[in-house]
């Protein structure tokens, strides 16, 4: 029978929780510690089994929590999962089953991250962290409308699990976290190594790493449109609180025109190497839909070179009333238009990002759209021309190791009543070690061009 007086006593129950709080502190404060410990002296699979038991029996008590760092967020890519990967390659223990390891052929050094399903044990001012990189693939319908899409498509998602006390989360993201994106900046600037991304499947960018040795000094370029160039650039990257105050997307458009074979993807590497930039090349054939254009731009990450080449050759970039001729621009939804690339870098999509450069090359100017030429879309035209005499002087530096010779007056004279290409002159210039050899070879050269013998 029920009775009041068997009931515990207010000070008994709260003596008894007292207790029981101090225990739970006393557990918390000894795992926290072993953790700690144990992350520098354990392997980490005996650790995983002894903090499982002693979780379970005590239930919990740490209150761990969980960031997920998915990939993407939405349509863009999340830059915390960038610097986390990044930052993790410097976290890697014997204790790892699995890695990834892969080389480059001009790269000294390994690259190596860990596999799905692992984790990476961090400590960062007394607190316990552990990292894991999950991978799901799940089956989507396509909802595209192209014609040699599958009905179903396989997705990958990929995401970094982040787990601590709970007590810790206000310290995790305001310190630690930031820590780990300003270490990420430093790995990357100690290793330099840029990128090169082409479109991969499902509308994901794919990289190589970019290992074009072009660089403003061994460009054959005219020296005061390329003093005009790194002008613009050193001022662009330095703008970012003019761009904000103004009321303008914080990018840069440039097109580079000009004959075949004048040196115009060199600039653009060039261009990467002094901005250290990674390169996006998009190749619009390969897009059907604004929709799928949108969802590839807008995934390009801040501090980097969107490049578009041989813009003259895409029906889209062409002038309208050529775009009429031929029954293709119509607007339709299912179709890749202008106007919705000038809304991505001229209109409203144009401010999902920052400090991103266009550039845009072609053999053909006149072919272009006017609206594609005006400024907002393009701000600074390139030409890329034939080879100069200050050109040559660069390449004859570049190829040869030399400032003059008696050849160069002559030569000089001849470049500048002939086209040749940088390219065409170079090609000359390797075909012999031997200095005289080879500039009487590009004497010979220029007046065959010339019709002079």
């Amino acid at each position: 029978m029920f009775s009041l007086k068997s009931m515990p006593s207010i000070t008994s129950v709260l003596s008894a929780y007292t207790t029981f709080a101090a225990v739970a502190m006393l557990v918390r404060t000894i795992l926290n510690e072993f953790k700690t410990i144990a992350s520098q002296l354990i392997p980490q699979k005996l650790q995983e089994n002894f903090l499982s038991r002693l979780e379970s029996l005590f239930g919990n008590l740490s209150s761990q929590m969980t960031l997920i760092i998915d990939e993407y967020s939405g349509l863009s890519i999340n830059e915390i999962y960038q610097a986390s990967e990044l930052y993790l390659t410097t976290r890697i223990t014997p204790s790892i089953r699995q890695l990834k390891v892969f080389k480059t052929p001009r790269e000294k050094n390994l690259s190596i991250t860990i596999g799905k399903g692992e984790k990476i044990v961090d400590t960062f001012e007394g607190i316990h962290l552990t990292w894991e990189f999950i991978s799901t693939e799940k089956q989507k319908s396509n909802d595209s409308e192209r014609k040699d899409s599958p009905a179903t498509e396989t997705a990958e998602s990929r995401s970094i699990l982040l787990s601590f006390s709970k007590q810790y989360k206000e310290k995790v993201l305001n310190t630690y976290l930031p820590h780990v994106v300003d270490r990420s900046k430093a790995i990357q600037e100690e290793k330099k190594v840029l990128r090169l991304y082409s479109m991969g499947l499902h509308f994901t960018w794919k990289y190589v790493h970019l290992e074009h040795p072009s660089t403003f000094e061994t460009l054959a370029m005219d020296p005061k449109q390329k003093k005009e160039l790194i002008d613009d650039l050193d001022r662009f990257v330095k703008r970012r609180e003019f761009y904000r105050r103004v009321g303008k997307a914080w990018k840069r458009g440039y097109l580079l025109y000009g004959p075949p074979r004048t040196g115009k993807s060199s600039l653009i590497a060039a261009m990467a190497n002094y901005l250290k930039f990674d390169i996006y090349d998009l190749e619009l054939t390969n897009l059907r839909s604004n929709s799928e254009l949108k969802r590839l731009l807008a995934s390009t990450p801040n501090r980097s070179i969107l490049v578009i080449e041989n813009i003259d050759c895409s029906t889209v970039l062409q002038d309208r009333k050529h775009q009429e001729r031929h029954h293709f621009f119509h607007g339709g939804s299912g179709q890749l238009t202008l106007s919705g690339w000038l809304n991505f870098i001229d209109g409203l999509w144009s401010s999902c990002g920052d400090e991103r450069i266009i550039v845009f090359t072609t053999n053909h100017k006149d072919k272009l759209d006017p609206a594609l030429l005006r400024a907002g879309s393009i701000d600074m035209h390139i030409h890329m021309s034939h080879c100069t005499p200050s050109g040559f002087k660069i390449l004859a530096s570049n190829y040869l190791g030399i400032e003059s010779h008696s050849n160069f007056t002559e030569i000089e004279g001849l470049l500048k009543q002939v086209e040749v290409t940088p390219a065409e002159v170079a090609e000359e210039l390797m075909k012999s070690d031997d200095v005289d050899i080879a500039l009487t070879g590009l004497v010979s050269f220029l007046q065959r061009l010339n019709g002079l013998i």
